[in-house]
């Protein structure tokens, strides 16, 4: 499986962005697709997923109400709508897909078997 993330650039704060994530087969329907980032010199962290059982979004606390996944089956795309961007949002995004994790380690960026390449956010003050 191959992930091609896109969407991302320079935006002002209090601006929006639309990252993609798009997969080379179609897997999204059975597995939890997620959303992490990594700004220099940290580690990747989780910012937002669906699960595979469920569909069920789940956001870290940081994004909650500004950001929002979504998928289209039939696209075999994941997007991540960012709204009301800040600077300390400026990081690197990766699109990532979980064939077999359970719920309890959706944020452990361990538990995900393929990852996009990334695509880089930055939100000037």
């Amino acid at each position: 499986v191959q992930l091609q993330a896109s969407g991302g650039g320079l935006v002002q704060a209090g601006g929006s962005l639309r990252l993609s994530c798009a997969a080379s087969v179609g897997t999204f329907y059975t597995a939890t697709v997620a959303w992490f980032y990594q700004a220099p010199g940290k580690e990747r962290e989780f910012i937002a997923a669906m699960f595979r059982n469920t569909g069920r979004p789940y956001y870290t606390d940081s994004v909650k109400g500004r950001f929002t996944i979504s998928r289209d089956n039939a696209k075999n795309t994941v997007y991540l709508q960012m709204n009301s961007l800040k600077p300390e949002d400026s990081a690197v995004y990766y699109c990532a897909v979980g064939t077999r994790l359970i719920l309890s380690s959706l944020t452990n960026f361990r538990s995900y078997d393929y990852w996009g390449q990334g695509t880089l956010v930055t939100v000037s003050s």
